[in-house]
């Protein structure tokens, strides 16, 4: 097995593939060097000597600035390399646009048409509470759904949707919390959803209810707590009134033109620019090749990496919107007070990366070489086949949430650390490295590490067949785990 590998032929540093030892003799592709400390796995060291204040190059870009002498062999971490990031930048539109790189091979899955022509992976039941009030009545109902249907009946899964907003909160906060909840509501995975408030929340039932325009009767139920007396009952009631709907419910081919699919990534290593990003990065490609659709989030995680996602801007206008998306959110950070570089996190140092820049540029290896064709506002649905950009922050719950709420019916997270997280879609948490895979079988459903030794386009064929299985049912480590999580992002006043 190789030690080290160069993503780029102009990178000063090479990726540790295993733990090296001071004094070992180590080659990177044309260059050789002795080991000069002991480097952990997924770690840099440099290929060449780097004089402080030179930039430090990975990925064919820069990744930040020696701040001290680094010599050839020396490992490259935070303590000689510090970041070129300083807030808002002024960008001009030089688009470097790719062919499709897939053509369509007419692959199918079976999935779950909708009224309306969405297409569901899913059959799932969810109870959204307007208001964190109720999250624990809503417990309760399904605790008595369950009951009587210990195998869920029409239903893949049952979920609580619970947050802890919905009360005292407003202006951006209060639309925010209304419109992500009623994306759950129209989410094509969703087969039968009871809304229930308590009856004197901010978040209106009836008000709610108004905005979601049209919507199937037979699918969406509504109830408020203090209008009725036994409300576990009257809720009860309504689960079985939907699970009456969803019984002829059966599953049909779909071409893969109708798959949404988000692109994530939390806990990030040294690895995660080098395996599991670039293998979603080759799945999106593919995907948008069938016709289907992916979005990348994770806005900070953008940050020094733009220009190359603003280089694949469609046009002009989708340009600008990329600026916007890039400069409102270290706008949010400066309007309190923080530095736009405060990332990466203490498990992503651990695992190897740097600097911000070094993270972004592995974090948008996620997002292949397609054309940008759109930019979501958070909460917004997808508008367009192709790859959209959608503004959330990076944090793992948050931004999955908002994946799912912009129709993805399915999120891909990869990760070097590990995280037993899923949102209330399936998320496919593919594993870095063998080691991860390994220890955390449980919470992981597809290993990326093969991709040291095996060719790209090997891995991607196991990668597509398994996610045409999830989507027509297979369930994932987060469906078998009860881990199905929402979370809404929050910037202002709570009352």
């Amino acid at each position: 097995m190789r030690t080290l590998m160069k993503m780029n032929s102009r990178d000063n540093v090479a990726v540790a593939l295993r733990p090296l030892a001071a004094g070992e003799r180590a080659e990177a592709e044309s260059d050789g060097f002795t080991v000069l400390q002991d480097t952990p796995q997924g770690h840099k060291i440099a290929a060449v000597s780097i004089p402080e204040g030179s930039v430090v190059m990975k990925y064919g870009a820069p990744i930040g600035y020696a701040s001290a002498d680094i010599a050839s062999g020396e490992w490259v971490h935070t303590h000689n390399v510090r970041t070129t990031l300083d807030g808002e930048a002024e960008y001009r539109y030089e688009p470097e646009l790719h062919p499709v790189l897939y053509p369509d091979r007419g692959l199918t899955f079976d999935g779950y048409r909708r009224r309306g022509g969405k297409v569901g992976i899913r059959n799932d039941l969810f109870l959204v509470p307007t208001v964190g009030c109720v999250n624990g009545i809503a417990e309760q109902i399904v605790a008595e759904f369950k009951a009587i249907h210990p195998d869920l009946g029409a239903f893949d899964n049952v979920t609580v949707l619970k947050h802890p907003y919905g009360c005292s909160q407003l202006g951006d906060d209060h639309r925010m919390t209304r419109d992500i909840l009623m994306d759950a509501v129209n989410h094509p995975n969703a087969g039968g959803v009871l809304v229930f408030g308590l009856g004197c929340e901010n978040n209106v039932v009836a008000e709610f209810r108004e905005k979601l325009g049209d919507f199937d009767e037979s699918r969406v139920k509504f109830l408020i707590a203090q209008d009725v007396g036994d409300e576990v009952e009257a809720g009860l009631e309504l689960l079985e009134e939907l699970h009456e709907a969803a019984l002829g419910d059966r599953r049909v081919p779909v071409p893969l033109s109708e798959l949404n699919v988000g692109l994530k990534c939390g806990g990030s290593d040294g690895f995660s620019g080098i395996t599991a990003n670039p293998l979603l990065g080759a799945f999106s490609d593919f995907l948008i090749g069938q016709g289907g659709s992916t979005v990348l989030t994770e806005v900070p995680e953008m940050f020094g990496a733009e220009k190359m996602l603003m280089a694949r801007a469609e046009n002009e206008e989708v340009f600008e919107r990329i600026v916007w998306l890039i400069n409102d959110f270290k706008q949010y950070f400066l309007s309190h007070g923080e530095v736009v570089y405060e990332n990466p996190s203490p498990g992503n140092k651990a695992g190897g990366i740097s600097t911000l820049e070094d993270k972004s540029l592995g974090c948008t290896q996620k997002a292949g070489t397609s054309a940008v064709v759109d930019v979501l506002k958070y909460g917004e649905k997808l508008r367009r086949k192709g790859l959209s950009l959608l503004q959330a922050p990076g944090n793992d719950l948050v931004a999955s949430s908002a994946l799912a709420a912009a129709d993805c019916q399915l999120v891909l997270f990869t990760t070097g650390r590990g995280t037993p997280f899923g949102s209330f879609v399936p998320t496919v948490k593919v594993a870095t490295n063998n080691e991860l895979f390994a220890k955390k079988g449980h919470w992981m459903d597809f290993n990326a590490g093969p991709l040291l030794e095996r060719p790209m386009e090997e891995v991607l064929e196991s990668f597509i067949a398994y996610l045409i299985e999830v989507a027509s049912g297979r369930r994932t480590r987060n469906e078998e785990n009860q881990v199905r999580e929402l979370a809404i992002f929050k910037t202002g006043v709570t009352l």
